[in-house]
């Protein structure tokens, strides 16, 4: 087979020069259509089929198939656990959940488990490197698919540089360093927010992108490695957080006079508010569908893999934060390091904070490796739909990689943590995440309930409009209006809940499935995928401002790249004819077969 292989690459090579590209008159006269390539493009799906066959044979050499279901579950924790819990814990408990904070991360992990099944599903069907990108191609066309993909590609970057340069903070934290003053480099010309530069956190980077591209599965035992130094850490934090903590601090505040007492202090409204800020510390376990295409058995493996690091996390994050709860009442928590500041007034307990800090600088490190990892699968994929310079979607031979989308991002992001200072550590891949997050629940429902050329889109479209509506309503009324809005705020609320689950009993009780899926399948459905759709627009309800602001600019961005460049590539790859007769062949021959196991190839 390897032979037949290197004698169609030839072939593909010769017709790498798009039509569109060809020359500057070619690029003008595409342009002056590229309202009929638009709608032509946008709304094109793929198979199954075409995507394990046809489009993953654009990447030349397969991914290696190594990966069990242990390494799905290291790079799905080590995915998660990264800094944002020992800043986001802070935050939310002081002054949102209060002791409840511990309910806050119960919700939210529940919240992560719901998208955790429908990417499941997906992830099964169709074990390939895409995650949301497929599954979106696959579902709602090429244009959803790339919006949704440049947006989370975008935002794993700009995360992984503001989590790199975090990582110098926490290591000169844990070693007694001034971090400002000895490891970086002060730039008067530049201006502020740019002119200090991170030579440490540009070297993390690199070196992780490095590890990356040499090979997925040391990549992984390098992940366990570090993600098991990491829990042991948090495990030592847990245990002196219950040793030194007091159960009184449950349920009695600091300064009873200034702040309200008992285990809610905000009740109710309190505790989901506190849960919209946690849900950020579970985002990374989206990065392990991104492996689906080097699981040796994706039906076994990624159901255990990605529901089973949700499962542990959330364990882990309420102990922590029930840890955390009982060492320092919640209205004297520090909402910026909570963790390192309650030990560092303790008489002789100040060295915890620094072991606080080196357990940071683990979690920092495998955060960035896993996202590394799975920002560079969603970027091969798009490239393979050739949206994006298809040069990026080459796997290499000796490493089974893809390494030409690695350096690239590597690289990118590496620039940026060298100069830019981004405070965004408790919004990392926050409103693109969860936004991809709600398209992939509503490309499950959409999947099952229906079948291009053969079922009616219409019941099952305007049913995903208005729950989706409903939920905005919620959202809106729950943010907006005051808290002591008394009937009319219930009467909306009960109004738009009401709303969203009868329309979700009527879909399920009118409209049939269109298909059942063959190897694993999301239970209730339609009922687990519709909460994940509430949940995920009520999350996103209460994010701020400036996460709305930079969506919007990555997704003008997104478009104008799209209209300028993507749709005439994919309209000349997928419209003229890319592949040769041979080439065509050798796909057939190497059709994909559902094994006992998953996925295997037949020769």
């Amino acid at each position: 087979m390897e032979r037949r292989q290197g004698s169609v690459a030839p072939a593909m090579r010769r017709k790498s020069m798009a039509p569109s590209f060809a020359s500057l008159r070619a690029y003008v006269r595409a342009v002056a259509e590229t309202h009929r390539r638009f709608s032509r493009r946008a709304g094109s799906v793929t198979t199954t089929y075409e995507e394990m066959s046809r489009v993953r044979f654009r990447s030349g050499t397969d991914m290696a198939r190594t990966l069990r279901w242990t390494d799905l579950v290291g790079l799905g924790i080590g995915g998660m656990v990264g800094a944002g819990v020992f800043v986001s814990t802070g935050r939310a408990a002081r002054d949102y959940s209060g002791p409840a904070i511990i309910v806050s991360y119960a919700i939210a992990g529940l919240c992560a488990l719901l998208s955790a099944f429908c990417y499941t599903e997906f992830a099964v069907e169709l074990p390939v490197a895409g995650g949301a990108f497929s599954y979106l191609r696959v579902t709602f066309g090429e244009f959803a698919a790339f919006l949704t993909g440049a947006n989370l590609v975008m935002e794993y970057v700009f995360s992984n540089a503001a989590v790199a340069r975090s990582f110098t903070a926490y290591l000169g934290t844990a070693i007694g360093v001034e971090t400002e003053e000895k490891w970086r480099i002060t730039i008067s010309g530049l201006p502020n927010g740019f002119n200090k530069l991170d030579p440490l956190a540009v070297c993390v980077i690199l070196v992780l992108t490095l590890c990356i591209c040499y090979s997925t599965k040391d990549s992984s035992k390098l992940n366990l490695a570090l993600t098991a130094t990491h829990i042991s850490f948090i495990l030592f934090i847990i245990m002196i957080g219950f040793w030194r903590g007091e159960w009184k601090n449950l349920t009695r505040p600091a300064l009873p006079a200034k702040h309200p007492g008992g285990f809610m202090p905000y009740g109710v409204g309190g505790i989901f508010n506190g849960a919209a800020v946690v849900y950020m510390s579970y985002i990374g376990y989206d990065a392990v569908s991104t492996m689906a295409e080097e699981v040796k058995s994706p039906v076994r493996d990624i159901p255990i893999g990605v529901s089973g690091s949700v499962a542990i996390v959330t364990v882990l994050y309420c102990l922590m934060a029930a840890s955390m709860a009982m060492l320092v009442p919640y209205d004297a928590i520090d909402g910026e390091a909570p963790f390192s500041s309650a030990f560092k007034g303790s008489d002789g307990w100040g060295w915890v904070s620094n072991v606080i800090g080196v357990g940071a600088s683990f979690g920092i490190l495998t955060s960035i490796l896993v996202s590394m990892l799975g920002q560079a699968r969603y970027l091969c994929v798009i490239a393979r739909a050739h949206v994006v310079p298809a040069r990026l979607a080459k796997v290499h031979p000796a490493t089974s990689t893809p390494v030409n989308a690695s350096l690239f991002l590597g690289g990118l992001t590496a620039a940026i943590a060298l100069f830019t200072d981004l405070n965004v550590l408790l919004n990392l891949v926050t409103i693109g995440t969860l936004f991809v997050f709600y398209m992939v629940a509503n490309a499950v429902i959409y999947r099952r309930y229906v079948s291009v050329g053969s079922t009616n889109p219409w019941p099952t479209a305007i049913f995903l409009l208005f729950f989706s509506l409903s939920a905005v309503a919620f959202t809106l009324c729950w943010r907006f209006l005051p808290t002591g809005g008394g009937a009319f705020k219930t009467l909306i609320l009960s109004g738009s809940a009401f709303a969203a689950a009868a329309s979700l009993c009527g879909f399920a009780l009118c409209v049939p499935q269109a298909r059942e899926p063959e190897l694993w399948g999301l239970p209730l459905m339609p009922v687990v995928p519709a909460i994940s759709i509430f949940l995920n627009v009520f999350l996103l309800g209460l994010l701020d401002r400036p996460s709305y602001v930079r969506f919007g600019l990555f997704t003008a961005f997104s478009v104008v790249f799209y209209l300028l460049y993507g749709v005439h590539a994919s309209f000349d790859a997928e419209e003229c004819g890319e592949l040769s007769a041979e080439a065509q062949i050798c796909i057939s021959l190497a059709r994909p077969v559902v094994a006992g196991d998953g996925w295997t190839n037949k020769v």
